[in-house]
């Protein structure tokens, strides 16, 4: 890569985890090198898919894609250990001090490593931040950007109640000490937002749709087994937030009787979504 082209990057690793992937993944590297800044490394991890090679194949193609433009690594992990795994395999690998996880079947809007990356230089004391993001039918849904915004910092009692930031939404500083709980395969990235924020580390809401997903938040496909261990692992998250004294034992109760209160109402709206 030339040194203007270089000096240009957005000094950000980009962790993609890949799991039976094949056929969103293109969709996802289109948003990447679709930035107005690119970011300087993208690391893609195969986590144990196990679908004839065709994962490997699709993030061999994506290397090939972009490796002109971004210096990528790749990872092909042995044994299949969820999302918050194989992020961790990545977040080893990164060699820049920002981190921006972009999931394969989620996809960014082209101005969303600009405009968070310049955030976080302008907030030094910021551990982490988020922003808006929406369903989409096709990659073509992201509209023009207003030209101000509101900036927020998160709430730990609000992010109790309610997760504000979407994993490909999270922009953080790789030099964090904590980690995705390894082999945990819902509310993983919950977990980690609460234990950085309820530790007392700064997390920001970016008031801006800055990326999209192409399925529902939950219950997609109408699926109640999903909703319920979504359910599972949110409880799980707050058992283990209890445990580390991040939340009190009067405040437990209260959190379980919430999450079940918006688990009845996943199911409710999943019912009248299948009619």
């Amino acid at each position: 890569m030339s040194g203007d082209a270089a000096s240009a990057q957005a000094p950000v690793s980009v962790i993609t985890p890949c799991y039976r992937c094949a056929s969103v993944l293109p969709r996802a590297i289109d948003s990447v090198l679709a930035q107005t800044v690119l970011p300087a490394e993208l690391i893609l991890v195969d986590d144990a898919s196990d679908d004839a090679g065709a994962t490997r194949a699709a993030i061999e193609v994506a290397q090939r894609r972009v490796q002109d433009r971004i210096a990528v690594k790749t990872r092909f992990l042995k044994h299949n250990g969820g999302p918050g795994t194989a992020r961790n395999a990545a977040w080893e690998e990164a060699a820049q001090p920002l981190i921006a996880f972009l999931d394969a079947d989620d996809a960014w809007h082209p101005r969303k490593l600009e405009i968070q990356t310049q955030f976080m230089q302008q907030q030094p004391d910021a551990a982490l931040s988020g922003h808006k993001t929406f369903i989409a039918r096709d990659a073509a849904s992201f509209t023009v950007l207003q030209e101000t915004w509101r900036n927020g910092r998160v709430d730990g009692t609000a992010m109790l109640i309610r997760n504000r930031l979407p994993t490909r939404s999270v922009m953080l500083r790789s030099a964090v000490p904590l980690r995705f709980a390894e082999g945990k395969r819902a509310s993983e990235d919950y977990l980690l937002w609460l234990r950085l924020v309820l530790t007392g580390r700064q997390a920001w809401f970016l008031d801006l749709p800055l990326a999209c997903s192409f399925k529902e938040h939950f219950g997609a496909a109408g699926l109640t087994r999903s909703l319920w261990r979504m359910e599972l692992g949110e409880l799980d998250t707050y058992r283990r937030l209890r445990r580390e004294g991040l939340v009190s034992a009067w405040t437990l109760p209260v959190l379980y009787g919430w999450s079940f209160t918006k688990f009845a109402s996943r199911i409710a709206t999943v019912a009248l979504r299948a009619k």
